[in-house]
């Protein structure tokens, strides 16, 4: 649990460390080169438990492939929300969601002996959680015109300044941010699984993210042409992809060893409280007081998540004990 509290931390900086970054370097060139960077990193680190994943045959692949794939469309709609949403929005309704996005994968695809109960705690506090992420998204963001100069990410406000209607680059942002919460929580599960065939904490990020890094290949060398313009632009993206990318997901794998997948996107909603602060006090965005309230409500839903203690897997149903049985083969 505390790998994963510190994961979520280092998490936190993404949008205001991107903040820095000039207005020619492109939300999906930022995406692009901190996921393949850190995730080469990581299949680097750990190359012979990545390859073991590789090795595990269709069982392995039918987790590494969804996991890949989603490895990719998260960082891409990640900083994309944020240009569009602001930093505060963007990640909190990022990762505000995913909790729910991971429950349902949870509940849809666990066999009956990896699943558990619905923790009525759990449930309630992912409830609070969400009220708090709605709150945010809906009432929470500021409208009014700013003159902070925020890089890529050109809030609302901007949008306002600049003529443009906010209304439609704002609701974008927040599908964008559903987007990256679905991706997020579904290489975390798929991480799970593969921890599940006996593979590493390592191994699995590795491969992974290994993986979904030489699909993002393709993305960089198309976008990323203005990241070496600046010393600056350089350093930012080295810190995004050494901190809240390698770093921030060795912390987070080893996590997953004793954490679910719904438990654990829930203790990182601290991300984008963190995320929301540093955008306020760093960044120089603002929010209006039910934005507040939601924050609070996403911090009391972790806190109660930190401290709950994780229901045991459900037991196999035993069968009636004066039920007909089936012969193999027989129609009845």
């Amino acid at each position: 649990m505390i790998g994963i509290v510190l994961a979520a931390l280092l998490w936190g900086t993404t949008g205001t460390a991107a903040s820095l970054l000039p207005a020619s370097v492109s939300p999906l060139a930022t995406g692009a080169a901190t996921m393949c960077v850190g995730g080469l990193l990581l299949a680097l680190t750990a190359p012979k438990q990545a390859a073991a994943v590789f090795r595990g045959g269709g069982a392995s692949w039918r987790w590494i492939v969804p996991g890949a794939l989603a490895v990719v469309a998260y960082p891409l709609a990640f900083y994309s929300s944020m240009s569009l949403a602001g930093v505060a929005v963007g990640n909190v309704v990022s990762l505000g969601t995913a909790p729910l996005f991971a429950a349902l994968l949870e509940r849809l695809l666990d066999p009956a002996v990896r699943r558990r109960r619905l923790d009525r705690r759990w449930a309630a506090s992912a409830g609070a959680a969400v009220v708090g992420v709605a709150l945010l998204a809906a009432f929470g963001h500021d409208e009014q015109p700013r003159d902070v100069d925020f890089g890529f990410v050109a809030g609302p406000g901007q949008a306002a300044a600049a003529g443009l209607q906010p209304t439609s680059t704002f609701l974008a942002g927040v599908a964008l941010g559903l987007l990256a919460g679905l991706a997020y929580a579904t290489y975390t599960y798929t991480a799970g699984r593969l921890l599940d065939l006996g593979h590493s904490s390592r191994g699995s990020m590795a491969a992974q993210f290994g993986a979904g890094a030489v699909v993002l290949l393709p993305v960089l060398l198309l976008t990323g042409a203005p990241i070496v313009e600046t010393g600056s632009s350089v350093g930012v993206h080295l810190y995004l992809a050494l901190g809240p990318m390698f770093v921030a997901y060795l912390l987070f794998g080893a996590g997953l060893r004793t954490v679910s997948s719904s438990r654990a996107t829930t203790v990182t909603l601290l991300e984008p409280v963190v995320a929301t602060l540093l955008a306020v006090l760093v960044v120089g965005e603002r929010l209006a007081p039910p934005g507040w309230l939601g924050l609070a409500f996403v911090l009391a839903g972790v806190a109660a998540v930190v401290t709950s203690r994780p229901t045991p897997p459900m037991p196999p149903t035993p069968p009636e004990p004066d039920a007909p049985r089936r012969s193999v083969g027989s129609d009845a």
